[in-house]
């Protein structure tokens, strides 16, 4: 089939972390374009449109928010907390006319913001009774005058929910509760919790956020650009889908580029079994909040529960057969392929276990490092026995049994035992040695 753009994959895996710098990562003029222009909209905002309303916060998320951004394009959500705003009632009820002042004074003032300023009209939407939607947001394009690259700028009216955001430091679940209270659609408050989502994709160590940039681009190359009209999940999906394989399946600051990314195309693949969810933010503790997150944790999967918004569950409806066609056949490419084959991805597990599931699982998650150097995850029942882990470590690395020498703890494994003989815990690391051939 023909590709919008075969750079990806025809660049050899080993060299993705040379190609991402090369031809994904921001230069830093961008960057500065970038701040500027965010800057004079946000001055505009505060000074022009909303003189006479006090605006608690503007609050810049999207891809350049969350340092995500890529080479050729990036977008930002600029969200506007309004003072006239005292409730998620309020935010659905006065949004409307808050865009239409915004659009109004953009076209009266955009030759002082001193940028090439493009609006969208927005689209009509239309809940399932039939009636007209009001637009949540106002778009549009801004380019400075000195560079090509253009930056797509979203612009949100939103309710202060949260009031003063602190890192590390959980939100008062009364907030959850009065979001669920408000019955709002899917997400349709996820501007007001903004600030959680940019510092939940922010904090993650850099290698992360290239490989957050090489799915993004991945994603709009070989499947928006080919799906056109479709109901694709949003990329911030792909996002936290990304997080997910990182947290589950290396959690270091350097790893393997090429392993991760084809861990998440793998995970893509198992989009029907997806059900992935954090309690950074929010938790089952609450009994109001925890009912609702574990009804939504229920529906039918793929599942991936926004960290900041319960109430999102994203692309829960969308076209993932189409992404995961896509991602079945990125597998085969030079990008995910290396000399021995297909690369092997960490083997993380498309599900999460929530309270109130069933039961616990009796599961434990074991590193084992191989005699390269490099450590395999393996999800193992305590009452394996070690014959039977040095099979799965065959059929993974094609080191045969017969020449595996498993250790914990400086003691060796006998084949007849179990792991829980050996009172191994979870997260535990085992070391691979090989034996001598006839020894």
């Amino acid at each position: 089939m023909e590709r919008s753009d075969s750079t990806l994959y025809d660049t050899p895996s080993d060299r993705l972390d040379a190609w991402i710098a090369e031809c994904l990562q921001p230069d830093e003029e961008f960057g500065r374009q970038i701040r500027e222009a965010t800057r004079r909209i946000v001055q505009f905002l505060k000074t022009v449109c909303f003189r006479d309303v006090p605006v608690h916060k503007v609050v810049k998320g999207g891809s350049s928010g969350k340092g995500t951004a890529l080479k050729n394009g990036s977008d930002a959500d600029l969200v506007v907390f309004l003072n006239c705003f005292t409730s998620f009632k309020d935010q659905t009820e006065e949004r409307g006319d808050v865009i239409e002042e915004i659009h109004e004074m953009l076209n009266k003032c955009r030759a002082s913001i001193a940028y090439d300023i493009e609006i969208e009209e927005p689209k009509e939407k239309y809940d399932p009774a039939g009636q007209l939607l009001q637009p949540r947001s106002l778009s549009f394009k801004i380019q400075s005058r000195k560079v090509m690259e253009s930056i797509s700028v979203d612009v949100l009216p939103a309710y202060n929910a949260l009031g003063s955001v602190s890192i590390d430091v959980k939100p008062d679940p009364e907030v959850y509760v009065s979001l669920i209270k408000a019955r709002g659609g899917p997400g349709e408050f996820s501007p007001c919790f903004t600030e959680l989502q940019r510092n939940f994709v922010k904090r993650r160590p850099g290698k992360l956020k290239n490989l957050i940039r090489l799915v993004k681009h991945w994603y709009k190359e070989y499947v928006k650009s080919r799906y056109k009209g479709f109901s694709l999940p949003p990329k911030y999906a792909l996002e936290l889908l990304t997080i997910y394989a990182w947290e589950q399946g290396s959690a270091a600051d350097d790893f393997c580029t090429e392993e991760g990314f084809c861990t998440v195309l793998e995970l893509i693949c198992q989009y029907r079994k997806l059900r992935i969810y954090w309690t950074t933010n929010y938790d089952f503790k609450n009994p109001v909040v925890g009912n609702f997150v574990r009804k939504q944790l229920r529906k039918t999967r793929p599942v991936i529960l926004d960290p900041a918004d319960p109430t999102g569950i994203l692309g829960h409806e969308d076209s993932w057969d189409l992404v995961a066609q896509e991602a079945k056949a990125c597998l085969q490419e030079n990008c995910c392929q290396n000399c021995e084959g297909a690369i092997e991805g960490w083997g993380v597990k498309p599900a999460v276990w929530f309270p109130g599931f069933r039961t616990p699982p009796q599961e434990k998650q074991i590193f084992v490092r191989n005699p390269n150097g490099r450590t395999h995850i393996y999800h193992v029942q305590a009452r394996l026995s070690v014959q039977d882990l040095k099979m799965m470590i065959e059929k993974r690395v094609n080191i045969p049994v017969d020449q595996q020498r498993l250790t914990y703890s400086d003691r060796e494994l006998e084949d007849q035992n179990t792991l829980k003989y050996y009172r191994i815990p979870n997260e535990a690391t085992l070391f691979l040695l090989l034996r001598l051939r006839g020894g």
